[in-house]
């Protein structure tokens, strides 16, 4: 599964952001996770199995707790998978730029020479 293919579910988003916040137990995931989308603690199992096997997630057993937190590797695949069009990205957002910033000036030089009506 490509790292889009796994960030493109909501389910497994939400996740990532309760994970965001520090190591959290299966039971907490399933809790939230349950409540917001509606689904079964399997379903919510399932998500979390996919996220570790795709380098999203790590878990670490406390007792007969599973904790979970955030593995970078996966994001860290995104971002790489991202970087080839950064630089199309910036090009094109520099001559957006460009263009608001030469039509703000125009409409300023237009104001200013327009004449101005006596009240």
């Amino acid at each position: 599964m490509h790292a889009f293919d796994v960030l493109g579910d909501p389910v497994r988003r939400r996740i990532l952001d309760l994970l965001a916040g520090g190591e959290t137990s299966a039971g907490e995931v399933v809790d939230v996770v349950g409540e917001e989308f509606g689904i079964t603690q399997p379903a919510v199992s399932r998500q979390l199995r996919i996220l570790r096997e795709h380098g999203f997630a790590t878990v670490r057993p406390d007792g007969a707790r599973r904790l979970y937190s955030i593995d970078p590797g996966g994001l860290d695949d995104a971002d790489r998978q991202l970087e080839r069009y950064r630089t199309m990205w910036t090009a094109g957002l520099a001559a957006l730029h460009t263009e608001v910033a030469r039509g703000k000036r125009s409409r300023r030089a237009a104001a200013g020479r327009a004449p101005r009506e006596e009240p």
